[in-house]
């Protein structure tokens, strides 16, 4: 072909180009069918399809990207993904129990990590090893009582708060008592929602880190976190799961 021709066909491309770039960017501004990912209480967000029509899609974020939460499970919950497999919650009594459990639980495991790892950290003592010390030890404080006059102190106090939570006929007092045990008035603020989600979140994390520790301990000859996981950072080659027959059985 000879130049002229190239030049036509050039400026021809450039044009339908040029109108292709035009056309997108008309349909993603008059179509937004992006949500923000932070949306997790099953939103809904109308779009305008490119045949005119008005629809309803959900900007909910689920466990498994595609999957179809089930029918009990509509996102009203605190990091509410839709994961119920085995159909656990379709009655709203379990649903409203298994609720109460998951954040009890969350809260213990978070305390338990921490007071694992800071327990090790401060006196050099394990979590496994304090209980069966022959004297306890508070801040460097001797406890006047042996351990089972103790450990019957804290059975008691602890059966007495339970007592008392479970009186409480407010469900939203059980999970969420405010007063006395917000002194920082956090229930009080506009993020209060937030917070409900990151308290779920951090305490999954936690339930699953101290099943963690107990596994590690058990498969390094009870040995205390921080002990084991500066062993690991040292030689991370030679000091893992992968090389451990307890952790990984039949190596």
């Amino acid at each position: 072909p000879t130049a002229p021709s190239l030049s036509a066909h050039t400026r021809a491309l450039h044009s339908r180009t040029h109108q292709t770039v035009i056309t997108m960017a008309a349909l993603t501004i008059s179509a937004p069918i992006v949500a923000r990912a932070g949306s997790f209480a099953g939103r809904k967000l109308a779009t305008n399809a490119t045949n005119g029509t008005v629809g309803k899609v959900s900007a909910r974020a689920v466990w498994m990207p595609g999957s179809t939460p089930p029918a009990h499970l509509t996102g009203t919950l605190p990091c509410d993904y839709g994961f119920d497999p085995l159909g656990l919650g379709k009655e709203p009594a379990n649903l409203a129990r298994f609720q109460e459990a998951e954040i009890i639980h969350s809260r213990w495991a978070m305390l338990g990590v921490a007071g694992a790892a800071g327990q090790e950290a401060i006196t050099g003592v394990t979590w496994i090893e304090a209980p069966v010390q022959d004297s306890q030890t508070y801040l460097g404080a001797e406890s006047p009582f042996p351990l089972p006059v103790v450990v019957a102190i804290e059975v008691f106090v602890m059966a007495f708060v339970e007592q008392q939570r479970s009186n409480e006929k407010d469900p939203a007092k059980r999970l969420y008592p405010g007063g006395a045990f917000d002194p920082a008035g956090f229930s009080k603020g506009a993020d209060f929602e937030t917070l409900k989600k990151k308290e779920i979140a951090n305490g999954r994390v936690a339930m699953l880190a101290f099943a963690g520790l107990i596994g590690q301990a058990q498969a390094t000859n009870l040995e205390g976190p921080l002990s084991a996981l500066g062993r690991h950072v040292a030689d991370p080659w030679h000091v893992n799961a992968a090389v451990n027959a307890a952790a990984v059985p039949y190596l």
